[in-house]
């Protein structure tokens, strides 16, 4: 144990500080103090693009493949293969984590009105309120990783272990999250987005909450009447069962790296990973790439990857290769509060 002492991740400051990014705007307005890789002017701009096309495609495929899943579990409920369809229909189902967040950015279409409709039903496949999200994930790009000011470190210190590990069921987090929308359905914000929330969005996301519960009792009451697990197996505990990729995806992000610093580089990771990975976390395992130049949409991040990729660390070459890094990490990091991974920077 060293004599470093452990740091107070409660949130400073008010709303003023959150960046809101939204499909109104094609600026990255993270703080101008951020490190940012040299990229061609002419490429950025081919870069943000948004294109219908290529999002319709992906979505598209996404959702026919949980239509797919869905009929199979429907199909073979009450026998044994109903368990290999729920798996793969609760993995696909999870992936809703990644998909929102991406359209939280609103960087998917270009048609505005599809970015809206899919992130609201993403958003409540993932129990995570979409007008509270979009706040906190706004700050949580203008301070990535600075305590007191980032609402989103998923690791602070000392790490919550058993917390990660509860987590492949989304027990912690999907506590956290209903325990949410009650006090947001209540109309009293919760006290860490009154740090982050404007006064005149508030409205939205106590409706919102309130709508998000109404479902979840709906599906409760379906069960009761049907007198079956069904309902609730196809809306809600999908998100659960089917989780465990979502949080081993999530956690190689940021977990173990260093904070309170303005360069991507050292606080974020970029994985590579299999085709399927890519698909099911829809690129966001290049973040250094996102988190640097967050209005490149999700299916555009490979190309940006390429063009600064001799600017960053090497990529981790593969998902087991990160977590082997980040399992070890945390266990140390409940120790020493001032240890973490540092990252390799190329020569300038």
């Amino acid at each position: 144990m060293t004599g470093a002492a452990w740091k107070n991740y409660a949130l400073t400051g008010t709303a003023a500080g959150a960046a809101e990014i939204t499909e109104d705007s094609f600026e990255d307005r993270v703080e101008a103090s951020w490190f940012s890789c040299k990229v061609d002017r002419k490429d950025l701009k081919r870069l943000i693009k948004r294109a219908d096309g290529a999002a319709l495609r992906f979505f598209g495929l996404w959702l026919a493949l949980l239509v797919l899943s869905g009929a199979a579990a429907y199909a073979t409920w009450g026998t044994w293969w109903c368990v290999p369809a729920f798996a793969v229909y609760g993995v696909l189902y999870s992936a809703a984590d990644h998909r929102h967040h991406e359209l939280s950015h609103g960087t998917p279409f270009k048609t505005r009105w599809l970015n809206g409709v899919l992130f609201q039903l993403c958003a409540f496949m993932t129990l995570r309120e979409a007008y509270y999200y979009r706040w906190s994930h706004s700050r949580h790009h203008t301070h990535t990783t600075i305590v007191g000011r980032d609402p989103e470190i998923a690791a602070p210190r000392p790490p919550d272990v058993l917390g990660f590990v509860a987590d492949l069921l989304f027990l912690k987090d999907g506590f956290n999250q209903l325990k949410r929308l009650l006090r947001n359905a209540s109309g009293q914000i919760t006290e860490a987005g009154q740090h982050f929330v404007p006064d005149n969005e508030r409205g939205k996301i106590v409706w919102a909450s309130r709508i998000y519960l109404l479902i979840i009792l709906a599906v409760i009451a379906a069960c009761i009447a049907s007198n079956s697990i069904l309902p609730a197996m196809f809306v809600v505990l999908p998100r659960f069962y089917g989780g465990a990729f979502s949080m081993l995806f999530n956690l190689t992000q940021h977990a173990g790296l260093d904070e309170d610093v303005y360069d991507h580089r050292l606080n974020t990771r970029t994985v590579l990973m299999s085709p399927v990975f890519d698909f099911l976390y829809a690129n966001m395992n290049y973040h250094i790439e996102h988190h640097m130049f967050p209005m490149v949409p999700f299916y555009r991040l490979p190309e940006l990857h390429q063009m600064i990729r001799a600017q960053c660390p090497p990529p981790y070459p593969s998902l087991w290769a990160a977590h082997r890094e980040i399992w070890p990490a945390l266990l140390r990091q409940r120790k020493d509060p001032a240890w973490f991974v540092q990252r390799e920077l190329p020569a300038a």
